[in-house]
């Protein structure tokens, strides 16, 4: 593991123009569940799988269920950014990394003061009315009671892209943009099987493909390093 740390360290104190890919693992060592994973706790306080829940389809049609899993399951509003997430903003305001790309919704790397951050899935703390456009914050969805509505008589609805919704354009270019252009691309937190967010790294045409990950990935025959441990950890490590 030293040696590979060490490799890391090399490889980002020579790298001109790093970007950060990251998953759901990024944010599990800050207290925030992996939601798409179906544990006994989920089976026995909800009717259907999470993934179930968690669909464009399933919130117009049981909005009320949908609402009690998002207040359950989504407002993690007390969590805090953890090594990586500090890390990965003190890099960023040394000039060493270029930009984040996300699949987390939790916003956890701005709290950590990151600035360039793409969230593929959006943010809960970002909600809107479908009616006239008003946003409201996470804590307004969080204290609201069954389903929120704006008071124009709109239906709010969280910005963040259910199973079933497309990715937004701009977010989507912006990283496809960050991607091509890295030299480096450290991958960390994901397992790389939720599309079409884990194709975007076949943008990346640069140096050196790292990945930080504790399970195996599809990408994981072309890294140039790979550590299987936790991301936490790793960063804790980063000398730059």
């Amino acid at each position: 593991m030293n040696d590979k740390i060490q490799k890391l360290n090399e490889i980002l104190s020579k790298s001109k123009n790093t970007v950060f890919f990251g998953g759901a693992g990024v944010s599990t060592e800050s207290g925030i569940p992996d939601f798409r994973s179906v544990d006994g706790l989920y089976n026995q306080k909800y009717k259907f799988p999470p993934e179930t829940i968690l669909s464009d389809d399933f919130f117009f049609s049981q909005t009320e269920e949908f609402y009690r899993f998002y207040r359950d399951k989504m407002l993690c509003l007390d969590a805090k950014p953890n090594t990586a997430h500090i890390k990965l903003a003190e890099m960023e305001q040394k000039g060493k990394l270029s930009a984040i790309i996300t699949q987390n919704i939790d916003g956890l790397h701005q709290k950590a003061g990151s600035k360039a951050v793409y969230e593929l899935h959006g943010s809960v703390h970002r909600n809107y009315c479908r009616k006239c456009g008003k946003l409201f914050d996470a804590e307004y969805m969080q204290k609201s009671e069954g389903v929120p509505h704006c008071q124009c008589g709109g239906l709010i609805k969280p910005d963040v892209v259910l199973y079933g919704e497309q990715l937004d354009n701009d977010v989507v270019n912006g990283a496809v943009n960050a991607i091509a252009n890295a030299d480096t691309l450290i991958i960390g937190g994901t397992s790389l099987v939720v599309y079409p967010a884990a194709g975007l790294i076949n943008y990346f045409r640069g140096n050196n493909l790292v990945i930080i990950n504790m399970s195996p990935t599809n990408a994981d025959s072309s890294a140039d390093l790979l550590i299987e441990s936790k991301i936490g950890e790793v960063f804790g490590q980063i000398t730059i």
